[in-house]
């Protein structure tokens, strides 16, 4: 990608997902100095429609030479500097599925366009002025939202809401160096420097930087979401659990051991947090080959899962067995679910309870009545809270990149404190001072290289 520095040519994408058969809507998007040419080459619009900014266009698309209509189109014309790249754009609208779109953008690569790269849309906003490069990363967190609360947690990202406290760092950092470069020119004809002032507005800064590090887990958390395995003995329930809490029939259920083979997968909202279930294969020793493959897989997803549901047959209580995979799991965080409590009286749940020990957090389930999903739900979202997101009521979260920038700030000011309690040379002040704000410049785009832009769009589609 390092050629787009140049943010040179003429670009075009399909700027829609293409599904065969599905999609009512395709649209191709061309930004550059010849978009508006290229539309005009292809682009037949009927009567007297306006070519102006921000007007849509009915019409048809047609090959040029032949004038064959390709598809019936609207066009949208935004001209520089009001567009999303701040470039000449057009989109061509229509209509969805394949071989429409892929026509369209064929014949805008034959007349003057080349193929967009990853990101390239984006990276041009992020050149021209329109966007930083928190907001940018924003836009592809927006795209890949798993959850409502991922979707506002980028949203405000976009509006800037990330990076106004890191420009404010920066800013205040600035306005440190240049108090000491003053000193440091004009010694004097200037008062020496308050030093307690300046490690107290360098402490101030650090526990501002701690607040937005301790957003890192929230965000990872959204971004990504939670893998949560159901595990345990066969037939004790996992697929009634699986089916119950995803109110689906995702899991084959009947009363015969070992049914479940392989790893069934579904995906659900928690609280706001995306959560990948597993409902794996009853885990016991076997011979069958079949089965035995399914067990394998259990215990990789186990291992792999954030979260392990043990699941347990209440009328069969707590058994050696249950024991034996306890034993392998009890690193982990695990809740106990006790399933089938609707098969025992209420002295043998109480028995039974009192019979089991290990495992710090346990709930009561009747998947097969639906029956205690929701105190489920709230014993996930107890152990999340437990952990390491404390900052749930915040509306912005870091990433891992912006996280690494700002460690790399706060180490930096945290030397910058060593540097004046030493009494070294106010130009050692100044190497600290300057490997913090370049390091907040990072995350804005302020200061950049070109390795951290190509990583960042890199992870983009091509239609943005």
């Amino acid at each position: 990608m390092s050629e787009l520095w140049a943010n040179t040519g003429t670009i075009a994408a399909i700027a829609t997902a293409v599904v065969p058969q599905q999609g009512s809507v395709g649209i191709v998007r061309v930004s550059g100095d010849h978009a508006i040419a290229i539309a005009q080459t292809l682009f037949y619009a009927p009567g007297r429609q306006i070519w102006e900014s921000h007007r849509i266009l009915y019409g048809y698309i047609r090959q040029p030479e032949t004038k064959q209509i390709i598809d019936e189109a609207l066009l949208l014309i935004m001209k520089a500097p009001r567009s999303f790249t701040r470039e000449n754009v057009v989109e061509f609208h229509c209509h969805g599925g394949i071989m429409a779109v892929q026509q369209v953008l064929q014949l805008c690569l034959e007349n003057g366009a080349r193929l967009a790269q990853p990101g390239e849309f984006t990276l041009r906003a992020f050149l021209n002025g329109r966007l930083d490069l928190t907001q940018a990363e924003s836009i592809a967190d927006l795209v890949g939202a798993k959850s409502p609360q991922a979707a506002q947690m980028a949203l405000a990202g976009l509006q800037g809401k990330l990076a106004e406290p890191i420009r404010k760092l920066r800013a205040n950092c600035l306005d440190i160096l240049a108090e000491i470069e003053a000193r440091i020119d004009f010694e004097e004809d200037l008062p020496p420097l308050d030093q307690k002032r300046i490690i107290t507005e360098i402490e101030q800064l650090s526990g501002e930087i701690n607040k937005l590090l301790a957003t890192k887990d929230k965000g990872e958390l959204l971004r990504t979401g939670l893998k949560v395995a159901i595990v345990g003995q066969p037939n004790v329930g996992k697929s009634s659990l699986l089916n119950a809490w995803s109110r689906s029939d995702r899991a084959i259920v009947t009363d015969l051991p070992g049914t479940t083979r392989d790893v069934v997968e579904s995906q659900l909202i928690v609280g706001g947090i995306p959560v990948q279930v597993l409902d794996t294969a009853g885990i016991r020793e076997t011979t069958d080959q079949v089965e035995k493959i399914g067990v394998e897989r259990s215990h990789r997803a186990a291992n792999a899962a954030d979260l392990v549901l043990f699941t347990i047959d209440a009328t069969a209580g707590w058994t050696p067995a249950d024991q034996e995979i306890y034993a392998q799991i009890k690193h982990q965080n695990v809740i106990l679910v006790i399933n089938k409590i609707d098969l025992i009286s209420l002295a043998e749940q109480e028995n039974l309870k009192s019979q089991i020990l290990n495992p710090k957090s346990q709930i009561v389930t009747a998947a097969a009545i639906n029956q205690g999903i929701d105190r489920l739900e709230m014993a996930i979202l107890e152990i999340v809270q437990a952990g390491k997101v404390q900052s749930a009521d915040m509306d912005l979260a870091i990433n891992q990149r912006q996280s690494a920038a700002l460690i790399k700030a706060k180490s930096d000011l945290e030397q910058l404190q060593f540097t004046i309690t030493e009494q070294l040379p106010l130009d050692f002040w100044t190497v600290d001072l300057r490997g913090a704000i370049q390091a907040l410049g990072e995350i804005t785009g302020e200061e950049v290289t070109e390795s951290v832009l190509d990583r960042i769009f890199s992870r983009f589609c091509i239609g943005k």
